[in-house]
């Protein structure tokens, strides 16, 4: 997936319903944005953390990102207009739990990928679950009706 093929955050802000392809791309762009952006968090995009980004996406979206992509992501002038948090404020609304469960999760595994997680990364992740709208639930992994 390209980060060019971000065609449903534009779906997201006209308003529009999203049917259950849509709503499973938008969370592997959102997951994309979100992950990219933690690999800035601590102001340093190392190699390491991009290789780590590459497995986890993979791993949870099936898809295969390359590094161009995770870096142009990461780009905070692609943040110019709207800031992640807000982004992430306004597709908030258009995921399901299931997939807010899932970027915080994958989240928290690219934090742990390094020897130490630093006070930026904990902000980024407390500002990440604060936009996505995330319950306590979510972050801890209960799902109603599952157990894993």
């Amino acid at each position: 997936m390209a980060i060019a093929d971000l065609k449903n955050v534009l779906k997201i802000f006209r308003g529009s319903a999203l049917s259950k392809t849509q709503q499973d791309a938008l969370r592997k762009e959102v997951m994309l944005m979100t992950l990219a952006r933690a690999a800035d968090a601590d102001i340093n995009i190392q190699s390491v953390e991009v290789d780590r980004i590459q497995q986890i996406l993979k791993q949870h979206t099936g898809e295969k990102f390359s590094a161009k992509d995770i870096r142009m992501a990461a780009r905070a002038e692609l943040y110019a207009e709207a800031t992640l948090r807000k982004y992430l404020v306004a597709v908030s609304k258009k995921l399901r739990s299931k997939d807010r469960q899932e970027i915080v999760h994958a989240l928290t595994e690219v934090f742990r990928s390094d020897s130490e997680v630093s006070v930026l990364e904990i902000d980024f992740f407390n500002g990440v679950v604060r936009a996505l709208g995330a319950s306590p639930a979510e972050i801890a992994g209960l799902t109603a009706g599952e157990v894993n």
